[in-house]
């Protein structure tokens, strides 16, 4: 007789990995800017999307600790994963690539196929074809992935600066002055109303309890506290010169991040704001916000005239109440576009041609009433002269800020000067 024995099923431990909390601890890995290789050349292909990249990152975000429960990992398991030679191990190996394979399925990576490389013909034998030879297999972050880090760095931007949501609408009582979030103001004659009917209506009831006519008294009075938000086009304007990565530390990535979530901010909160990328370098280009993730900077100089030339071609075609500049840079303008089409590059100090050059098209953004805010990744003492002179032309404002708080100063900045509170 045929005998079917049952047992308790147990998880596999890639089975119970949270994801999200994956894809966070892979965010630097992903967005990378060329920090890792910038010693190795640059390349457009570079070994840090291959598989076996992502499959070490995997490693050391597992390494790290809580992504596996406890109850789905052995002490078997936890030493190999301790073992330096982790990734030699098949076990080892078949968790992360069962990972992979999760991430692939929910539409986060999109594995490639690795491209074949056959042998000229000069070098087969006679009548033979060459053999091909595979390179190794590489991978592609999608749009989905590039949205969830968007938001998951809005998201901790926003927690670091104590606001939790966005256009939310309290309610005032006039008599007092006390809002429903807990803050107060007393009513000022001339306060533009915008009368909350049921909660009106409701005071008074529970004053004189259901009658009719309803006494409405002054006390009774509630308005909702709104928010007039006025529309504003921004170019962000991001520097992806070679200084970005130098000097130990990568300030490029941490950019690319922030640029990504003010993207996600825009597009969720303030549908009626644009925003537009211009990456400068020895020139400039526009480049679709779905490929921001994406760019990696070069050796290349900062040419600071000619990001703002196109900034400026791209907001004096919108129609907005506020034309704004945001740029992201840690270096000094060296280079300038000539006449002719030719770039003159000058990395040896403050040059002053390309300096005055820089500063009179700061000075046409004035005239054309497009402020520049600046967000400055270096302190030199030369550099912060020449950024106050951009801010006190335009009226803008210069944040000299590190790697670690820009996004914190950027985002502020953007909303308070969004919004303002009437009633």
């Amino acid at each position: 007789m045929k005998v079917v024995k049952y047992g308790k099923y147990v998880g596999e431990p890639a089975d119970a990995v949270d994801l999200d909390e994956l894809l966070k601890r892979l965010g630097d890995f992903l967005l990378q800017s060329g920090f890792e290789s910038q010693y190795y050349g640059l390349s457009e292909f570079d070994a840090a999307h291959s598989m076996e990249a992502l499959r070490e990152a995997i490693l050391r975000a597992i390494q790290e600790g809580n992504l596996i429960p406890e109850d789905l990992i052995s002490e078997e398991l936890r030493e190999m994963l301790r073992d330096p030679g982790a990734l030699n191990n098949d076990e080892v190996r078949d968790l992360i690539d069962k990972l992979m394979e999760r991430l692939a399925q929910e539409g986060y990576i999109n594995p490639q196929q690795p491209p074949q490389v056959t042998p000229p013909p000069q070098r087969t034998p006679g009548g033979h074809l060459g053999q091909p030879q595979n390179t190794e297999a590489r991978f592609e972050i999608t749009d989905k992935t590039i949205d969830f880090l968007g938001f998951k760095t809005l998201q901790d931007l926003l927690g670091s600066l104590g606001r939790s949501s966005f256009g939310r609408h309290d309610t005032r009582d006039l008599s007092t002055g006390v809002e429903s979030g807990g803050a107060s103001r007393p009513y000022e004659f001339g306060d533009v109303l915008n009368l909350d009917i049921s909660q009106t209506l409701s005071n008074a009831i529970r004053r004189d309890g259901v009658k009719v006519p309803i006494d409405l008294q002054y006390r009774d009075l509630t308005v909702h506290q709104c928010e007039y938000q006025s529309s504003c086009a921004t170019v962000l304007l991001l520097d992806c010169s070679h200084s970005m990565i130098l000097y130990g530390e990568d300030r490029f990535t941490p950019a690319k991040r922030v640029a990504m979530a003010l993207s996600h901010l825009i597009r969720t909160q303030y549908p009626g704001d644009t925003l537009s990328l211009v990456l400068f370098h020895d020139s400039a280009e526009e480049v679709p916000l779905s490929q921001l993730a994406r760019v990696q900077v070069g050796p290349f100089y900062t040419n600071t005239r000619e990001g703002l030339r196109m900034a400026q071609r791209i907001l004096l075609r919108q129609r907005k109440d506020m034309r704004q500049i945001v740029m992201i840079t840690d270096g000094k303008p060296s280079a300038l576009t000539l006449e002719d089409g030719r770039i003159y590059k000058n990395a040896f100090g403050l040059d002053p041609f390309v300096v005055g050059e820089t500063l009179e098209e700061v000075n046409k953004c004035k005239r054309s009433g497009i402020m520049i805010n600046t967000f400055m990744l270096a302190t030199d003492y030369s550099l912060v002269q020449f950024v106050q002179r951009i801010t006190q032309m335009c009226k803008g404002k210069a944040y000299f800020t590190t790697p670690y708080n820009l996004g914190q100063y950027l985002l502020m900045d953007y909303m308070q000067r969004k919004t303002r509170t009437i009633h």
